[in-house]
């Protein structure tokens, strides 16, 4: 089988390798389609300080399996399934109080075990789920992204009078600006962003109103219209965002980090007691496959609004320079290995 492999960074090869073996509990998937996500880049750049080298990328993959091991007995051959990349130990205390994802023993595929981009990938039984027929393989690629925005939601418990703001209009802030109206129904989502194109981008998957922070001030803004956000979600990760974001948040309101900035934030801790605002954080997601699948089902999001390229993996380079390079018209990059 051909595997794309980060042998050390920036040095990207497609590997001849021998199709694995399910072993017991695991399921082999022939793969069908892959994403790219920021993390793949990273990893291939040498900025990702979890990752081990020699690496098969990839944690959003989608196929069918064709090979169960032994112990398994849910899952059968010609199954269609998306794979949850977070492999947890089951019973430490994030696992035993509903967060697998920051397992203390945490392994993610794709990061610390080979991933997806590959013919065919091995993975444990339990992370396969099976997609319904209703649900189109480009969809079905698409669940895994969808999983990080139902983790932040599913913390912060939008409700429909929410005043939402959302740092940032790359995929992540837009899995979560069509979850938060398409799921939820909040009735006010703004989006900031500094590229006009993705504000574009933003409007058209349901955001009220857009803002280009680096023409007009944010707070300006936003108090020039007597508003105050109560749901703040920052997937930009800049270090100055959560001043900004205490500054601006109502009484009482949330604010949820996505990711992270390896630069420090300076914060004044009165300013969130002041105001007894509530500080949330997110890391991959918490078995919300499920969640996501349903909402596919209901047709409450729309995956086909994020999905910008196609590339077939042999033009895995190219494909990640057009994600790297081109903030403008890029969203999500899909790679197909099999019909």
């Amino acid at each position: 089988m051909k595997s794309i492999v980060i042998r050390q960074p920036n040095e990207l090869v497609i590997e001849e390798r021998e199709i694995p073996a399910p072993g017991t509990g695991e399921v082999r998937v022939r793969i069908t389609l892959a994403g790219i996500c920021g993390s793949d880049s990273h990893i291939y750049r040498g900025h990702n300080p979890f990752a081990k080298y020699p690496r098969v990328i990839g944690h959003e993959f989608f196929g069918v399996i064709d090979a169960v091991g032994d112990g398994v007995t849910d899952k059968s051959p010609g199954q269609r399934v998306c794979v949850d990349p977070v492999i947890s130990c089951g019973h430490c205390y994030p696992c035993s109080v509903g967060k697998p994802n920051v397992c203390t023993s945490l392994e993610v595929l794709g990061v610390h075990r080979d991933g997806g981009f590959s013919e065919y990938a091995v993975v444990p039984a339990g992370n396969a789920w099976v997609v319904p027929a209703s649900i189109a393989d480009e969809h079905a690629v698409m669940v895994e992204p969808f999983t990080i925005a139902a983790n932040v939601t599913g913390q912060v418990n939008p409700r429909e009078d929410d005043i939402a703001l959302i740092y940032g209009a790359g995929p992540m802030g837009l899995t979560t600006l069509q979850a938060l109206k398409g799921v939820y129904r909040v009735k006010q989502v703004i989006v900031v962003d500094r590229i006009d194109e993705r504000l574009a981008l933003a409007e058209r998957n349901g955001a009220d109103w857009v803002i280009n922070n680096s023409e007009q001030s944010l707070a300006g803004q936003l108090e020039a219209k007597g508003i105050k956000p109560t749901l703040i979600v920052d997937a930009a990760c800049h270090p100055t965002i959560l001043a900004e974001a205490i500054a601006i948040a109502s009484p009482a309101g949330r604010i949820v980090l996505m990711g992270f900035s390896t630069e420090p934030s300076q914060v004044v801790q009165q300013a969130i007691t002041g105001k007894e605002l509530s500080l949330y954080s997110s890391r991959l997601n918490a078995r919300k496959f499920p969640v996501v699948i349903d909402w596919m089902e209901k047709k409450l999001i729309n995956p086909d609004m994020l999905i910008t390229h196609h590339f077939e993996y042999q033009q895995v380079k190219e494909a990640i320079e057009v994600f790297e390079k081109d903030q403008k018209r890029c969203c999500k990059v899909l790679l197909t290995f099999t019909e």
